[in-house]
Parts: structure tokens; C-alpha cells; sequence
């Protein structure tokens, strides 16, 4: 099963989670359920990351930048009208939303695509 971090400000959890708990075919690591005491480690060991990029986070550029380092692949997604980092046009185009429930069908095609 594809392993998927899914890397957020803090803030995000509940409108974030319920959408993705829903989802079988992926196995959705969801940091602040999870109690992970390192995320470095568990990125690590992930096929894919999805960073919510709608909000600014210290810690999301963070785990973006140990992501990358990895060669971990890294999909945005961002809330339409987010003021948006510069510096992320280096790591990937974000995909907009309204809803996270909108982006779910676009979201799993693109995880099968990042990880093949």
C-alpha cells in the first residue's frame, strides 16, 4: 500500500483528516492522530508527501525540505486566494481548492502518477 505524510499547519487537522480517514487505497499518515515523535523518520520511510501550503508553517517548509531531501515526492495544495511562498514554485505546481473534498479525485490520481 502507498504510503502517504500528509504535512500541515497546525489548524488544518479536522477539515484536513476527515477527508482523507476516508480513503482506503493509500495508507494516509496523519501526524497530529499518529503522535509521531519523529517526523523526520517517518517521512523517510513515505512514498509521498501531501503539504497543505495554504497557510505559512515553519514546520511544513521543514518537512518539505527533508522530503526533498529524501527524494521523497511532494505534492502542494494550496486554498484558492493563499498568499503562496515564492520559493515553493521550486518544488512543485500546488493544486487548488475550495474544499479539500473537491480535490480528493485530482489527489489520488496524482499520488499513483508521483510514485510509479
Amino acid at each position: 500500500m502507498i504510503k502517504v505524510y500528509i504535512s500541515h499547519a497546525s489548524g488544518f487537522e479536522k477539515e484536513l483528516y476527515d477527508v482523507f480517514r476516508g480513503v482506503k487505497e493509500f495508507d494516509f499518515i496523519l501526524p497530529h492522530e499518529s503522535k509521531i515523535k519523529n517526523s523526520k523518520t517517518v517521512i523517510k520511510s513515505c512514498d509521498a508527501m501531501i503539504a497543505d501550503v495554504s497557510k505559512p508553517s515553519h514546520g511544513v517548509g521543514i518537512e518539505i525540505g527533508w522530503a526533498e531531501s529524501f527524494g521523497v515526492p511532494i505534492i502542494l495544495i494550496v486554498k484558492k486566494g493563499s498568499k503562496l511562498s515564492s520559493s515553493l514554485k521550486f518544488v512543485s505546481k500546488p493544486i487548488t481548492y475550495n474544499k479539500f473534498t473537491d480535490i480528493l479525485p485530482r489527489l489520488k490520481t496524482k499520488i499513483e502518477d508521483v510514485v510509479k
